[in-house]
């Protein structure tokens, strides 16, 4: 049980053999055991000033701890989040935080004092979640940041107890089941486009208009992601340097992110793009180029080329592309190719169909499947771990099973 701390001496000192002075002060800590906070110096004063000082600061830190939890959560939570979060985690982390905190937490326990919180008050705002239909990972999100919250507080001395202590989160198949949501596994969630539908997209896409202009923007670029698993990110972060066609080589070095404008911590009007690291460490990579990617890069730079050190896709006055942007014009071109409204998918669609082919393999003429290991493909999409690319990004596919065991007769 987390315990406040206190003083249980007001501190004593003595001379020691060597002629210098020891002091020391018994307190409790936050786990009710009792602790000696040492002194010593050359003379009894100086040993005093320090016991002084460390008494001072004792009982100040005490002070904040309890006016602390008497704040109301809203306004402990934010002032956690903008000093201890926004300098620690990229802006789309803390954007995120920021808007589950403010859209989720706040309006259920916001104005309830912090101290007061219980873990039924948490398990309650859990399960209104779930009951409105919340996503899993959504409420999950809830559940995250409650934990490193409460667990601030109670490093820091400032609560008397955690209640997130008590507070589990419900397992995902409970959670779907709680909804009448059948727990597939995750593979078969994964959304990939089939050949008709990719044969769709290629039809439309590079149609032109009467006097042969391109009808529809950079179309290229969602067949170079289609086949080198670019994120949209990446996509448009891409410079035209990263790209080395006589070694058949993409490097990946950077992302554009959308963020939201701020005020100083005030959230203003629209969003903003930044261009930072990557995902991930390993997402800093390279990735191969077959004679498809090689000839979308081609198609782009034929459509704008503003130089070695711009955008592979520049936006109207030559900058980085929003990813929104890029998003919304694959929404227009999957209506505009026949593809039903609830049929459609995002563009990450395409990466997860760039890693199911690779794994699942394509049939060749003799019969046999030409695939990739799920190391090498985990290294091609940046993953951190093959179970992430085994988990989220290749559907189970078996049509190609058909008939490979015909030659094994026992």
């Amino acid at each position: 049980m987390i315990m406040q701390r206190k003083l249980l001496t007001t501190g004593t000192t003595s001379k020691n053999k060597k002629g210098r002075w020891d002091g020391s002060v018994w307190y409790q800590d936050e786990f009710g055991e009792r602790k000696r906070k040492a002194f010593s110096g050359k003379t009894q004063r100086e040993v005093l000033d320090k016991i002084k000082k460390y008494i001072e600061d004792f009982n100040e830190d005490v002070r904040a701890a309890s006016s602390e939890s008497n704040k109301p959560l809203r306004e402990s939570m934010q002032n956690w989040l903008e000093a201890f979060k926004y300098p620690a985690v990229q802006r789309t982390t803390y954007d995120r935080y920021d808007m589950t905190a403010k859209h989720q937490i706040y309006p259920s326990l916001g104005d309830k004092p912090v101290g007061d919180i219980t873990s039924a008050d948490i398990m309650k705002l859990l399960n209104q979640a779930m009951t409105k239909g919340m996503s899993y990972s959504s409420t999950k999100k809830i559940y995250n940041l409650l934990s490193q919250y409460f667990e601030y507080l109670e490093k820091g001395g400032m609560i008397d107890r955690n209640p997130m202590r008590n507070v589990e989160m419900m397992k995902k198949a409970n959670f779907l089941s709680a909804q009448g949501i059948e727990n597939k596994p995750q593979n078969e969630l994964v959304t990939t486009f089939s050949p008709e539908e990719i044969e769709l997209l290629k039809a439309e896409a590079f149609k032109r208009y009467g006097n042969g202009k391109p009808k529809y923007k950079q179309a290229a670029m969602f067949f170079l992601m289609l086949n080198t698993g670019l994120r949209r990110g990446e996509a448009c972060d891409l410079i035209n340097s990263d790209i080395d066609l006589e070694r058949r080589v993409l490097h990946v070095r950077r992302a554009v992110k959308e963020v939201n404008r701020r005020d100083g911590m005030e959230i203003g009007k629209g969003q903003e793009i930044i261009v930072g690291p990557p995902k991930s460490g390993t997402s800093i990579r390279d990735i191969p180029l077959n004679d498809t990617a090689i000839e979308m890069i081609k198609r782009l730079r034929e459509e704008v080329y503003l130089g070695e050190d711009a955008p592979l896709i520049p936006d109207e006055n030559g900058g980085f592309l929003k990813p929104m942007n890029l998003l919304r014009r694959f929404y227009r071109l999957q209506t505009a190719a026949g593809i039903p409204k609830e049929d459609q998918k995002v563009v990450h669609a395409l990466r997860h169909t760039f890693a199911t082919t690779l794994i699942n393999g394509i049939k060749q003429p003799d019969g046999s499947i030409k695939s990739l290991p799920i190391k090498r493909v985990a290294d091609i999409l940046g993953h951190t771990t093959t179970e992430i690319t085994e988990l989220y990004y290749v559907k189970k596919d078996n049509t190609n099973l058909e008939g490979l065991t015909d030659a094994f007769n026992l």
